[in-house]
């Protein structure tokens, strides 16, 4: 007979491996939907030329190739291979070692794991780095989305990598030292620590994090910042400040959110949704398709009308609701789960080793993956339903028009196809695609702003 291990390693493996074929399977319907595609939706006729869908086409089937490549590379080569040889086990033990090595206690959990972690992240890095290249200075550049010089793409990923574990690697820390010393009901005072945590980031984030990766300025004064307020203060919207961030500099892609959950919010437009008006004409790095791009102050407006239905509505605080009672149950399932001995014998540590950190990680990501399969498609269609609402929202303060245009615009801008196998859509995408939001919009009639 098998030993626990085996059976729990292979049970594993056997899940991996059924779920990234189901990924396979959508992803190649999905394919078969661009092969097939060759004339322009009736509703979009009037809009998009043969070039422009011919070209989003072309960008999808690209996208779409090189996500079955990483999903056949990473998700069943590398993955299975790390699983299969316990790679994870082996970057713990070497960890300790290395922890001796530079003057630290191996005998410390807490310090191996300070350690673990951050050469499990060092390692994560290298291996997504190629895949970052490649998206970013093929694929996007190929279909002319990348804006990043080499020397922003390298201070780009050491800024990321930096502040990632100045964040992550003291929560890593008190992580284990929660559970050490938490008692038999460590969970609740875990899942009291990560939700303080995770509010404090979600506040902190937008003010003195974001600005370390782009560059923030207030909108200017003009019809738009002055329509905006006026939005604001219609809905009876907190807004204490309007702010641009550059990501031109970045990407060609556009979009617009809020932040803020306690008293005054902001809302960042990105210059690429405006960037037909209000950038200098004499900026090098933007092409004349580049300045043909954006959206009109009445869609911008309508855009920001859909971000403020889900504030009104509210989606945020549901959302974190949500993720506060998922994070209660995973610490539950992780209090009754870490100390079983197979969950680490399966991931090639020796026996009797039960690092609390791998036993997160292993509850979490494997022997949970079922679970959370479930509860992500659940979040997929709960997202896509609150989408349609704020479409609502924004259709009832009778921005029903400039809403589908800046959909019909912003759906060019990002070249995004418009047609989708009903499949895939339903088990990838949080947003209905622009040919169901239109519809929906039209069949719930259009509303005048004067009424």
């Amino acid at each position: 007979m098998w030993q626990a291990s085996e059976t729990t390693l292979y049970s594993i493996i056997v899940f991996l491996l059924l779920e990234t074929l189901l990924e396979l399977y959508l992803t190649a319907r999905q394919i078969l939907v661009y092969k097939r595609s060759k004339t322009v939706p009736k509703d979009l006729e009037h809009v998009m030329n043969v070039e422009t869908f011919e070209k989003a086409r072309v960008y999808g089937l690209d996208k779409a190739y090189f996500e079955v490549f990483k999903m056949v590379l990473c998700g069943i080569l590398i993955s299975l291979l790390e699983l299969y040889y316990g790679f994870m086990g082996f970057i713990w033990v070497h960890s300790a070692q290395l922890t001796e090595r530079i003057g630290l206690n191996p005998s410390s959990e807490i310090q191996v794991g300070f350690v673990f972690a951050l050469v499990l992240n060092t390692i994560g890095l290298l291996k997504e780095i190629p895949f970052k290249v490649y998206e970013t200075f093929v694929l996007e550049e190929r279909h002319g989305f990348n804006k990043q010089t080499v020397g922003f793409f390298i201070k780009d990923q050491i800024k990321a990598f930096v502040v990632a574990q100045v964040l992550t690697l003291p929560i890593a820390a008190a992580f284990i030292y929660i559970v050490q010393i938490g008692g038999e009901y460590f969970f609740i005072w875990l899942w009291a620590f990560v939700s303080v945590i995770c509010l404090v980031l979600i506040t902190v984030y937008p003010v003195y994090i974001a600005p370390i990766f782009d560059k923030f300025r207030p909108l200017e004064d003009g019809d738009l910042k002055q329509s905006i307020h006026a939005l604001a203060s219609k809905v009876k919207f907190p807004l204490g400040q309007l702010f641009v961030v550059e990501g031109s500099k970045r990407s060609a892609h556009s979009n617009a959110y809020f932040t803020g959950l306690f008293g005054v919010k902001r809302i960042v437009l990105f210059d690429t949704l405006l960037i037909n008006k209000g950038l200098p004409e004499d900026d090098p790095t933007l092409t004349e398709s580049d300045k043909s791009k954006g959206c009109k102050n009445e869609e911008v407006l309508a855009v920001l009308a859909h971000e403020l239905g889900h504030w009104k509505l509210g989606h945020v605080s549901k959302n974190i609701i949500i993720m506060q009672v998922q994070m209660f149950l995973i610490f539950f399932i992780f209090s009754q789960l870490f100390t079983y001995s197979p969950l680490y014998e399966a991931v090639g540590l020796p026996v009797g080793e039960k690092p609390i950190l791998i036993g997160f990680v292993v509850i979490v990501m494997y022997i949970l993956a079922p679970y959370n399969t479930i509860i992500s498609f659940a979040m997929t269609v709960m997202s896509r339903r609150f989408e349609y609402q704020a479409d609502a929202f924004a259709q009832e303060l009778g921005y029903a028009k400039e809403l589908g245009n800046a959909l019909v615009k912003l759906q060019l801008d990002n070249l995004g196809f418009p047609e989708y196998d009903w499949l895939y859509s339903t088990w990838n995408h949080s947003h209905p695609t622009v040919l169901q939001r239109l519809e929906r919009l039209k069949s719930k009639g259009v509303k005048d702003k004067s009424q």
